[in-house]
């Protein structure tokens, strides 16, 4: 595919099923301290070559690339939890 962006996961060991997406390897500097301190130590999930059309298990590729585009970050919460508030 030719619309690609690729992108790197990381869980979250502090709260389950809590993930981080960053542009670039190993690189948390874009991500408000806020958020960090929620998401706590971090261990690289994997590596993701995301496109629009690609089908994730919770929420869309559209939403994580935007966010991606916009923020540089995207935060997958856990699916009980609220929606933690990402202002810089």
């Amino acid at each position: 595919m030719s619309d690609t962006t690729l992108c790197y996961i990381y869980r979250s060991l502090r709260k389950d099923g809590l993930y981080l997406f960053v542009l670039e390897e190993d690189e948390f500097d874009c991500i408000p301290e806020s958020v960090m301190t929620h998401v706590g130590k971090l261990e690289k999930a994997m590596e993701l070559e995301l496109h629009p059309d690609l089908k994730l298990a919770r929420g869309s590729a559209d939403e994580v690339l935007a966010n991606l585009k916009e923020r540089g970050f995207h935060l997958q919460m856990p699916p009980q939890d609220e929606k933690l508030p990402l202002a810089k």
